[in-house]
């Protein structure tokens, strides 16, 4: 090992040997020296290969033991890397970032993370890192990276927060520095359809906000960058469209910068300022989707609203807030000279080192004495005097920069300058040429409008110029409406306070008070979480690598207070923990501990340790807590305890695994007896059925021997009765014949003949029953007449069967078939060989509703009108006198009426009571049309009879002579078949006189208006 690795273990201790371990390591490229857990880095201003995810663990053990205090304590960590500017916190940043995606483990979730979180670095840099004189990436923001780990260690995400963005880089650049990286990087890494999109060149000298002198760095890829950037983006979760939106903003702030105003006098005596060329304007205009006008008035005019007033007054060129709004879009405020931006920053840097004086010297010693620890004090610079003279709510620099922006009156950066000459004259880290202390009139290095503060790392001089404006960091109401009515959606997040819906006229906090709050809650989330420090020193102020400064180096070893962080470290302990979670945790390392101890948990440690064999001077007692001297110790401890764990998840799984065991025996035993008991089942049905097809077989055979025998006897017995009645029969025969001989001769004839009519009948009426026809009432065969004296019984016999059949088929009749049966009946009554159409309607059913009216939505209002049962619903054509054209109408048919109705609409145009109804006619030929004569002077017939046409003629007749007849309890409808009939239209009767001849376009009858008094019907001539 070159040097010493821990500078605890550093002997002599003196600076001057500090000092000497540091340039010796630096020189063989050991970079990294420790304090115990604290890393010291130094900056090599070169690439090594210590930077390779294979050497990440092994160079950074304290970050290696804060992680396992996360994964294995479940303590919350922080690390803080201070230094100066050029000391590599940046880079130092990226290797925790490093060490964090090497030491996780794998999974495609965890490799998903730890990508986003090292590809977050290039976006952070692109748009907050800058080249500065003393360094090519320098950060020109404050940066708070919270990463989120799961009980494994493995990451979740994380948080990224920003402090105090230096947005002044964007308007005005020092010599030898430039802008922000993305700027170059866009312009030079860009395609040409990009850039033509954007609007943009890739000469840099295009653009004003860019510097020439340093627009190229060496060593940097501006082009290689923006694709790495463009890629870090997607891989943290940018969409293609949010990129663009990005990218847009970005070319809007570089034409932003190329706007330029010029004064114009106007009639009252004011100055005014105009766009001098509005071609960059236009542009930036398109880009963001704001109306020219609007964003250009916004610049050049200011309004003031007060209560329900508003006053709009124009601004001169030397009043336009282009940098204002630029601020708005990129950041915070100007950085010159040390002016209110570095009082913010150095107080930043104060409050940090608070936190490590906090935690690291007085908090560490107080405990100790606390907790009874033998412990010898060591003197320290306690640099909270500094934090109140700028963060003390009554008379600190901020509190009195606050009052004085908010006071009435005349206020000026000389006011405030006076007041803090006043109030902290006597302060001892505070130096004015103005002050009261006389020894500082002759100061000459201490100019005037300025002042001094005794920092931590030193003195630093402010200029109070601009310290009021910077503080108001104002921008005008019109800019942030402006903005807000962009269609850019981007710019509009920006901008919330634009929404002239959320107009808010108090007057916002300063910046100084954002800060300082920002600040607070930093410092209140740090105190929550285990401290660890990485500080970064820079070798040199040449940005050159083999170079070590003794001066500048010792400089920032005292500031940083490393050697009071040595003498804390040696003399006190790097582990602390309460008896109870100390013995909660290790207590399985020792057989009289585990599992439970029933004493006070002090002795229990005390028992532990000294089964454990640990070195006495490694720990001591305090009066709640057990200290541990050396990461080693508890490193070892936590060793013995995961091995502990693993034998005990070793029984764990040997007492689950013999459970498994047992539970799967005594399965596989109970599944035997239960196999066991269906096998033997199964044997003795088997068994069973072999016995029983046995006996069976047996029983059938001896019932076949005894049914045999049986057999036999009754065989034997039948022909003895048959001999017995053969012999009788001949007996009687012989007796019989005997006595016919006597009477033969006097009756033989008629006896003869009656004998033989007998015989004849009985076989014409056993015939009949293998002759007779089907069961159908159509079937009009009969078997032929075989005698002709069977004539009269052959013809009543036909009738008889007919009618006797006919009664069976009517019987399966349902009372709706019957009265179809019956219409069809009454039908062929009316019109059979009167009516040509009449033969085409046997076949096809009466329907009665074609149209469904109880279903169909569409005659809702129609059904509801009719209240009756509708008997007949179909279409029918209405025939016009005028033209003897159809039109369709709705025909109902009710018990008591018959209605017309408008098809389109449901609407009713006619209700004619039955009654009201005197006769109908029709054509004898196939044509559908009816006409309906109403009873004169009845209500009805006030607009005359009707000339209906329908295909369901004959239907709509049958239905409307059975209703009738019904209804009126009269006699039958008058019909009237004829090819010639007169109906009744209003006051005037029209004949209707039918032809034979089909019409010239169709098959179906036509009606066509001859006179005012003939309407003539054609119909087609049947085939």
């Amino acid at each position: 090992m070159i040097g010493v690795g821990d500078m605890v273990l550093l002997e002599p201790l003196n600076e001057d040997s500090f000092i000497e371990n540091l340039r010796k390591r630096f020189d063989h490229n050991e970079i990294y020296t420790y304090i115990g857990s604290v890393v010291i880095s130094m900056n090599p201003y070169r690439s090594l290969p210590i930077f390779t995810p294979e050497k990440v663990e092994e160079y950074l053990p304290g970050l290696d033991e804060a992680y396992r205090s996360l994964r294995d304590q479940d303590k919350d960590q922080c690390i803080l890397i201070t230094g100066e500017s050029g000391a590599g916190k940046t880079e130092a940043s990226k290797l925790v970032m490093s060490y964090v995606a090497a030491v996780c483990g794998r999974g495609q979730e965890v490799n998903k993370v730890k990508e986003q979180l090292l590809q977050s670095n290039p976006v952070l840099e692109a748009f907050g890192n800058a080249k500065t004189v003393r360094n090519d990436n320098s950060s020109r923001f404050g940066k708070y990276m919270d990463i989120e780990f799961d009980f494994k260690g493995d990451p979740l995400g994380g948080v990224i927060s920003n402090y105090l963005l230096e947005k002044s880089r964007v308007c005005k650049q020092p010599r030898g520095e430039r802008n922000f990286h993305i700027f170059y990087q866009l312009l030079s890494g860009a395609s040409g359809d990009t850039l033509t999109k954007l609007k943009l060149d890739r000469d840099f000298s295009k653009y004003n906000y860019l510097s020439l002198d340093s627009a190229t760095v060496n060593g940097l890829d501006d082009a290689a960058s923006f694709r790495t950037v463009r890629n870090a983006m997607q891989i943290v979760g940018f969409m293609e469209d949010e990129v663009q939106l990005v990218l847009e903003l970005v070319a809007a702030v570089l034409k932003l910068g190329n706007i330029e105003f010029k004064p114009e006098s106007r009639v009252n005596g004011f100055d005014e300022s105009r766009v001098k060329d509005k071609n960059d304007l236009k542009e930036m205009c398109e880009l963001l989707g704001i109306e020219q006008s609007v964003l250009e008035r916004a610049f050049s005019y200011r309004t003031v609203e007060a209560k329900m007033e508003k006053v709009s007054t124009t601004l001169n060129v030397a009043q336009v807030r282009r940098s204002a709004l630029l601020n708005g879009i990129y950041g915070c405020s100007p950085l010159q000279d040390n002016s209110f931006e570095q009082f913010i920053i150095n107080y930043c840097n104060e409050k940090l080192q608070q936190i490590f004086i906090e935690l690291t010297l007085r908090e560490e010693q107080e405990e100790y004495v606390r907790e009874g620890i033998e412990w010898t004090n060591i003197e320290y610079f306690n640099n909270a005097i500094i934090c109140d003279l700028i963060e003390n709510n009554q008379n600190g620099i901020l509190a009195m920069l606050d009052e004085e922006c908010l006071r009435p009156g005349t206020v000026t950066d000389d006011t405030f300058l006076d007041k803090l000459n006043t109030i902290c004259a006597e302060h001892q880290h505070f130096e004015s040429r103005l002050s009261k202390n006389s020894k500082f009139l002759t100061d000459h290095s201490l100019p005037h409008s300025c002042f001094r503060i005794q920092h931590y790392a030193g003195k630093v001089l402010y200029r109070v110029e601009g310290f009021v404006d910077k503080n108001n960091d104002l921008l005008y109401r019109d800019l942030s409406q402006a903005m807000y009515k962009a269609t850019h959606s981007l710019m509009r997040q920006l901008f919330p306070e634009g929404n002239p819906a959320k107009v808010n006229l108090k007057r916002p906090p300063t910046a100084g008070f954002q800060f300082k709050a920002s600040v607070g809650g930093l410092m209140r989330n740090l105190q929550t979480k285990n401290p660890n420090y990485i500080r970064c020193i820079k070798p040199n102020d040449k940005k050159a690598a083999h170079i070590f400064t003794d001066s500048l180096v010792c400089h920032q070893v005292r500031y940083l207070g490393l050697m009071e962080n040595v003498r804390v470290r040696r003399a006190g302990y790097a582990f602390r923990q309460p008896y109870e979670p100390c013995l909660e945790r290790y207590k399985m390392l020792c057989k009289q501990t585990w599992p439970h101890w029933r004493g006070p948990a002090r002795d229990g440690v005390e028992v532990l340790l000294t089964d454990c064999s640990v070195p006495a001077e490694e720990f001591a007692y305090g009066r709640s807590k057990i200290f541990i001297r050396n990461p080693r110790t508890l490193f070892t401890l936590e060793e013995r305890r995961r091995a502990c764990l693993e034998d005990l998840a070793t029984l764990i799984q040997k007492i689950y695994r013999g459970w498994k065991c047992r539970t799967h025996f005594l399965l596989l035993k109970k599944s035997q007896v239960v196999v066991a008991a269906w096998y033997r089942r199964y044997a003795q049905q088997k068994k069973y059925v072999k016995i029983k097809s046995a006996t069976l077989v047996m029983q059938s055979f001896t019932r076949g021997w005894k049914a045999r025998k049986i057999l036999r006897q009754l065989k034997y017995e039948k022909r003895c009765k048959e001999a017995v009645t053969t012999i009788a029969a001949y007996w009687h025969g012989t007796q019989v014949r005997r006595e016919y001989r006597k009477f033969f001769r006097a009756n033989a004839g008629k006896k003869i003949y009656c004998f033989i009519i007998q015989r004849i009948m009985q076989k014409y009426f056993l015939g009949l029953k293998t002759t007779v026809p089907s069961m159908s009432p159509i079937d009009n065969t009969w078997s032929a007449q075989p005698y002709s004296f069977l004539e009269g019984a052959h013809t009543e016999l036909r009738r008889i069967f007919h009618l006797w059949r006919c009664k069976k088929h009517r019987g399966q009749f349902t009372e709706e078939k019957k009265a179809v049966y019956e219409e069809k009946l009454e039908a062929s009554e009316i019109f059979k060989n009167k009516k040509a159409l009449y033969p085409s309607s046997v076949s096809q059913p009466f329907k009665g509703d074609y149209l469904e009216i109880h279903k169909n939505p569409k005659y809702q209002k129609l059904n509801s009108a009719v209240e009756e049962k509708v008997l007949l619903a179909d279409v029918v054509n209405k025939i016009n006198r005028a033209n003897g054209k159809g039109s369709p109408r709705l025909f109902l048919l009710t018990k008591n009426n018959f209605v017309l109705a408008d098809q389109k609409t449901g609407q009713v145009k006619a209700s004619v009571p039955l009654p009201d109804l005197t006769s109908v006619s029709v054509s004898t030929q196939s044509d559908g049309f009816f006409a309906l004569k109403l009873k004169e002077g009845s209500a009805s017939a006030a607009k005359g009879d009707f000339l209906l046409n329908s295909e369901h003629l004959i239907e709509i007749i049958t239905k409307l002579h059975r209703t009738w007849t019904t209804a009126a309890d009269k006699d039958q409808i008058n019909i009237d078949i004829s090819d010639e009939f007169l109906v009744q239209f209003k006051q005037d009767k029209v004949c209707v006189k039918f032809i034979q001849g089909g019409p010239k376009n169709g098959t179906s009858a036509a009606c066509k208006r001859k006179n005012n008094r003939l309407l003539e019907v054609s119909v087609p001539s049947s085939p």
